[in-house]
């Protein structure tokens, strides 16, 4: 699943589209536009409720994070044996605390509880973990320990990990090469933001018109008649989990994850959720044909596209995606699953397993644990969290947070672009009401699949404790499930290090 709100899908008989749309309300909001939309629900006995799910998880428009560019990109990969992912999880221990826990000055005062908050029929079957940031100590847990689906909580994990096995700076290429007797290719290296310049969501990213300004300089006059579009950085075999529903990629959420694909393979490059295609590397080629056509490159407009991987070292063109830091700032706000699916494969590429789903288990294990985290027990099956396979306990999301809030090894990227309730991100209309309290102090990412809807960040606590939590309600209605979350989380900020777990 996905935390973006749809945008109608274009083209087809009305009827046809009206019907994808009221099919795709059972699972997702409505379509979003500008200022956001109000969906009204009919529920049982009758009655009706009007619920604010404009945004749902969706932000109002924000700015991205920058970084300033430090472009070094892996332009021949490694290759080596593929972790494997285990195939069940197990409740565990939650993790070795970061830090080591410390008798609390205010323990024998703990004396607030949120049991009432934590029990409300909206969470569904709650998960929850609450700890004190400054001394380690749990504060609060309900089967904390047990590895649960995660949604887009897992976003974070993504980020975390890119940082530690790509760093901040880092930045991913998209070659041309020239085969030679008018052949050259378009060689994917796993930039979903690759633009073809008629609009994106992903502002300042590099272009085809770039690069086929590059080819023209560098051919003149020599004709192209063959466009080879490569997309084998990582096997197009393993570009959709079995997982995810199909609806995520023809209403928009998610594209197949290919190495190369051009606007992350949106029908609308310029609306963050539009549909995308079957064959994102064919798309991404033909479009290449387009711009090297309108760059005066001869014999482009009639060349022949194909798909395969190129045959050549010889590079004529290349651009860079911007910073890895950048592409965090872009993703966590907007939930956004394409960017999060292509920072988890080139974090495995990177890493030497392949760029496999099936690895991704093994490259966070380990890329996580340099953060002092124990992630025993973890189950990743994708980067943005839309499987309900995935398998990662409210305790470890928690522990995670708190180098995360000391901006810890590079985790500063992630804390500074963390949704804040009320204000930012896919929090932005959260909060409301008596939970208003907690508006500009919990700092945290969302999730929702149609399985579960959760939370997890860190909050600044009404008496100065910054606490680390994660919350999962699973199986509830996200309609109840939102003022639950919310309502519990205000109701931890308003105990702060008081907190009690009885």
């Amino acid at each position: 699943m996905s935390e973006q709100s749809p945008q109608p899908p274009t083209g087809g008989p009305v009827h046809r589209s009206v019907a994808a749309l009221r099919a795709s309300v059972r699972r997702k909001p409505v379509p979003w536009g500008v200022g956001g939309l109000v969906v009204v629900l009919a529920v049982a006995s009758g009655g009706v409720v009007a619920v604010n799910a404009a945004t749902a998880d969706q932000p109002s428009a924000t700015g991205s994070a920058s970084a300033s560019r430090t472009p070094f990109a892996t332009r021949t990969p490694t290759s080596s044996s593929t972790p494997t992912a285990a195939r069940t999880a197990t409740p565990t221990a939650g993790p070795t605390a970061t830090p080591t826990p410390t008798a609390s000055a205010k323990a024998a005062a703990r004396t607030c509880s949120v049991a009432g908050a934590a029990s409300a029929s909206g969470l569904g079957r709650f998960e929850g973990y609450v700890m004190n940031a400054a001394t380690g100590e749990e504060l609060f847990s309900r089967d904390g320990g047990t590895p649960a689906q995660t949604g887009s909580v897992m976003k974070t994990l993504t980020s975390a990990t890119a940082l530690a096995v790509l760093g901040a700076g880092h930045t991913i290429p998209t070659t041309v090469t020239d085969e030679g007797g008018g052949t050259i290719a378009l060689v994917g290296h796993g930039d979903a933001t690759l633009t073809a310049g008629n609009g994106t969501v992903y502002p300042g990213a590099p272009s085809l018109a770039q690069l086929a300004q590059q080819v023209k300089a560098r051919l003149g006059g020599t004709p192209v008649t063959t466009i080879v579009a490569d997309g084998t950085w990582w096997s197009a075999s393993d570009a959709w989990d079995p997982t995810w529903p199909v609806s995520e990629r023809t209403i928009g959420y998610q594209p197949n994850v290919t190495a190369l694909m051009v606007d992350g393979d949106r029908a609308n490059p310029a609306a963050a959720t539009s549909p995308r295609s079957e064959d994102p590397i064919g798309r991404a080629g033909v479009a290449f044909r387009t711009a090297l056509a309108n760059a005066g490159v001869v014999g482009a407009s009639t060349a022949q596209v194909t798909q395969r991987a190129t045959t050549s070292q010889n590079t004529i063109a290349q651009v860079q995606s911007q910073p890895v830091s950048t592409l965090i700032g872009q993703m966590i706000p907007n939930s956004d699953n394409t960017l999060a699916e292509m920072l988890a494969r080139v974090s495995s590429k990177q890493a030497g397993a392949g760029g496999t789903a099936a690895s991704l288990t093994g490259v966070y294990s380990s890329a996580l644990r340099g953060y002092g985290v124990d992630p025993s027990g973890i189950r990743i099956v994708d980067g943005s969290g839309e499987s309900a396979s995935n398998a990662v306990s409210p305790s470890f999301v928690a522990h995670l947070m708190v180098p995360v809030t000391r901006g810890d090894k590079g985790l500063g990227t992630l804390a500074q672009v963390l949704p804040v309730a009320g204000v930012s991100g896919t929090l932005s209309s959260r909060f409301t009401g008596a939970n208003a309290v907690a508006r500009g102090k919990v700092h945290a990412k969302t999730g929702w699949i149609d399985s579960a809807n959760t939370l997890g960040g860190y909050i600044d606590a009404a008496d100065g404790t910054k606490l680390t939590f994660a919350f999962y309600a699973i199986g509830s209605p996200r309609a109840a499930a939102l003022p639950a979350l919310d309502a519990v989380t205000a109701a931890v900020y308003r105990c702060g290090g008081s907190l009690t777990g009885s």
